[in-house]
């Protein structure tokens, strides 16, 4: 009886377990099962010989369909290379592009049928993103074939209007040696530099020493720094751009004066650089339609006075992600509080039924309401005293702030423009990021005028 009894505990045992077994079976086949069918390795799928669906802009422009032939792109080829990183390229290399993210909507997949059925070939859905491809057009051609990053959207409602990353290249013709080049021209091809690179920030990090200093300093506005071109910290020397003379912090943060924001980082120290950092998005990742991005770094633990100064300038091992600038700019503009970007506005089966829809919600505060008014006035006398109003479409009252990174190995300092429109008719955040692009104020300046200036059309 014994044995018996035992028995029957084991099968009793055996069979709830393959019961859980099934039903966590059939809940990830539920949830889950788009992405078995389209694994990397069924090829077939991956190198979109089954995507049927289109993927279109936001003004319903055809960005990518199929026919017999095979996949199709715009025919405007500076479209197709604006947008390559955001739509997709036919071997789904680009992993954080619409058509390897959503590879099995546009194949037709559903549950029941996978990718036929008994009528033929299912149709895929169709996916339309939230980028304007004109305006991604401009962006592109502003880089003037450098590398680089340029992310634009709608503070309010989180729409991506324009995602451009560089280098790209011809999706509907790509180049014979994109491969197997050795001179550096397509480093990086397959990366979407807005959500998964990061770069030395250089002087847009002094958002974050300032934002710091106003918590910090109750006296900020009236205190005086003395810039005579640099200063010793720890035995180092401490370079600045020029000679500043006595200067106020609002005009040290308009001239982007090295010596006070190394001062004042070291006299913040470690502890509130580290906080006020982790709070803006340092050390953090955001999720983009399902994208983590790259984390923005800034670790100075450890750090002597002289590190700790260079990096409350954006350099030492500081390095920032172009998403997460430009959501830093939203909760800035938004007085505290992000709104979260994205940028599929919607899907649709062949059927014209929705079958999912984007949004932006909003994200943690990460600034006390005060704190980001301060930040307002401060970005935005940058502006109008020192870049010039005339760099951008009248009314928009841009507030901005440059950098220019030095990155070393005989490389020409990383231009920075980071910023939005205070005028809520154009609720518009920007990061701009161009590799070997000198001044910040020449390189990504110049493409945030271009952009900003297609935007008010």
């Amino acid at each position: 009886m014994k044995t018996t009894g035992t028995r029957s505990l084991i099968l009793v045992l055996l069979t709830l377990a393959f019961v859980a077994g099934m039903a966590l079976f059939l809940s990830e086949y539920v949830t889950d099962g788009g992405s078995w069918a389209i694994q990397p390795f069924n090829k077939h799928i991956t190198q979109g010989q089954s995507l049927s669906g289109r993927v279109l802009d936001r003004n319903g422009t055809v960005l990518a369909y199929s026919d017999e032939t095979g996949r199709i792109y715009h025919d405007d080829q500076t479209i197709r290379l604006a947008m390559l990183h955001t739509v997709g390229d036919t071997r789904g290399y680009i992993s954080s592009s619409a058509q390897y993210l959503y590879r099995a909507e546009l194949s037709g997949y559903n549950l029941i049928t996978g990718l036929v059925s008994p009528f033929g070939k299912i149709k895929g859905s169709d996916v339309t993103l939230t980028l304007d491809a004109n305006l991604c057009k401009t962006a592109y051609q502003a880089l003037s074939g450098k590398k680089g990053a340029v992310i634009v959207y709608n503070y309010q409602t989180g729409e991506v209007l324009c995602e451009v990353s560089a280098p790209s290249f011809d999706p509907g013709a790509p180049p014979a040696d994109l491969d197997t080049d050795e001179t550096g021209k397509y480093d990086g091809v397959y990366l979407n530099n807005v959500l998964s690179s990061t770069y030395t920030p250089g002087s847009i990090f002094k958002i974050v020493t300032t934002a710091a200093a106003i918590e910090a300093i109750p006296e900020l506005d009236s205190r005086t720094f003395t810039c005579e071109g640099s200063v010793i910290i720890n035995g180092n020397q401490i370079n600045c751009t020029g000679v500043h003379g006595q200067i106020d912090f609002k005009t040290a943060l308009a001239h982007s004066c090295n010596v006070a924001f190394g001062e004042l980082a070291v006299e913040l120290g470690e502890d509130r650089m580290t906080e006020m950092a982790n709070r803006l998005g340092f050390n953090s990742s955001y999720s983009v339609c399902g994208v983590t991005t790259a984390k923005s770094v800034y670790q100075v633990d450890s750090a002597s006075d002289d590190e700790l100064a260079w990096s409350g300038i954006g350099q030492f091992t500081d390095l920032a992600n172009p998403m997460h600038m430009a959501i830093l700019m939203s909760a800035i503009a938004n007085d505290g509080v992000p709104t979260m970007p994205y940028f599929v506005s919607n899907i649709t089966t062949s059927f014209g039924l929705p079958s999912g829809v984007g949004h932006g919600g909003k994200g943690e505060r990460m600034l006390s309401t005060s704190t980001a008014e301060r930040l307002q006035t401060y970005l935005r006398y940058n502006v109008s005293s020192y870049y010039g109003d005339s760099m951008f479409p009248a009314g928009m009252e841009v507030c901005a702030k440059t950098g220019t990174a030095e990155v070393g190995e005989g490389k020409a300092p990383t231009g920075w423009m980071v910023g939005f429109s205070a005028n809520s008719a154009t609720p518009y955040a920007f990061a701009i990021a161009v590799e070997e692009g000198s001044s910040g104020i020449g390189s990504a300046g110049s493409v945030a005028s271009a952009v900003l200036s297609a935007l008010a059309g």
